[in-house]
């Protein structure tokens, strides 16, 4: 217990000089001015063709999810990749489960139209 009392005060210490400088800017520091012109769209010098604040379809975010979900894969994968010839048969099936369970997954989506844009 006593090997992580410094990592504790270092924690301790770093999250009171953050919160007294994030007070000190709040107090002291200058006030934001936000013109109107701030709120608009910058649409690249063109005059903007819609609200700032617009909804986005869920569409998106699903995309968004499976790209994170098959961009996790490869992360795991280049480490596996790294030390292929180490891990010997049982790290190779052990990576071909990881691989089969993606691949299921990937296969429902593409079932349930996740991959259709509409």
């Amino acid at each position: 217990m006593s090997e992580y009392v410094p990592v504790g005060i270092t924690f301790l210490i770093a999250a009171v000089v953050a919160g007294v400088m994030v007070s000190l800017n709040r107090l002291i520091g200058p006030r934001p001015v936000n013109p109107p012109v701030k709120r608009e769209t910058f649409e690249c010098g063109n005059e903007p063709s819609g609200p700032a604040w617009a909804r986005f379809s869920v569409k998106f975010y699903l995309v968004a999810i499976l790209f994170i979900i098959f961009d996790v894969e490869v992360v795991f994968m280049y480490p596996w990749a790294v030390t292929f010839r180490e891990l010997g048969l049982f790290g190779f099936v052990e990576m071909m489960v990881f691989v089969a369970i993606l691949a299921i997954g990937f296969v429902f989506a593409w079932r349930k139209g996740a991959l259709e844009w509409r």
